[in-house]
């Protein structure tokens, strides 16, 4: 099949055809984030939210321009925005702006009741999700393991425990963002 027909079948909505977009681009998508990054987790970060937007948006991909360079400019502007991002922090936040920072203990009980609130609403929107997604957020965020270590221990190809994170990320942040 050639590359056209993946194309226009993950424009429908076809799983396959998104895996093998994602197979075939991946390492592109990553050594360019790596050219840009000496971070390799922040280059798979956003490797990883480069497919989740591109996978989002293929139908506004026009098919007389190349797949691959499609995908690059979607990685390189969401670089830029991280960084313009994290240049607006930096210069906005202080130590001296966040005093109860350097002061832990000085907590009240209502900073408790909304901790454990949200706790509470996390909790629930993990158990909301599908097995296989909480089990990849779980094994990702809260044993620290690897994409390779998930792949490993659930029997499950890496570039699909990437695709589970990815959409278990989105489908979590929903279900937070509901009143």
């Amino acid at each position: 099949m050639a590359l056209k027909d993946y194309i226009q079948r993950a424009k429908q909505g076809d799983q396959e055809a998104f895996r093998y977009l994602l197979n075939k681009y991946w390492t592109d998508v990553y050594r360019f984030q790596k050219s840009l990054i000496n971070n390799e987790n922040e280059a798979e970060d956003i490797t990883i939210e480069t497919f989740a937007r591109a996978f989002d948006k293929i139908g506004s991909f026009n098919e007389k321009y190349a797949f691959k360079n499609w995908l690059l400019t979607i990685s390189k502007n969401i670089y830029l925005d991280k960084n313009k991002r994290k240049k607006r922090i930096d210069q906005s936040a202080s130590l001296d702006d966040y005093p109860n920072l350097l002061n832990l203990a000085d907590h009240s009980h209502e900073d408790d009741e909304i901790l454990e609130s949200k706790l509470s609403d996390l909790k629930k929107a993990l158990a909301a999700l599908k097995p296989a997604y909480r089990q990849v957020l779980e094994l990702y965020y809260f044993q620290n393991l690897s994409y390779k270590e998930i792949s490993e221990k659930t029997n499950v190809s890496l570039s699909n425990v990437k695709i589970r994170l990815m959409r278990a990320k989105k489908l979590l942040a929903g279900k937070l963002k509901k009143p």
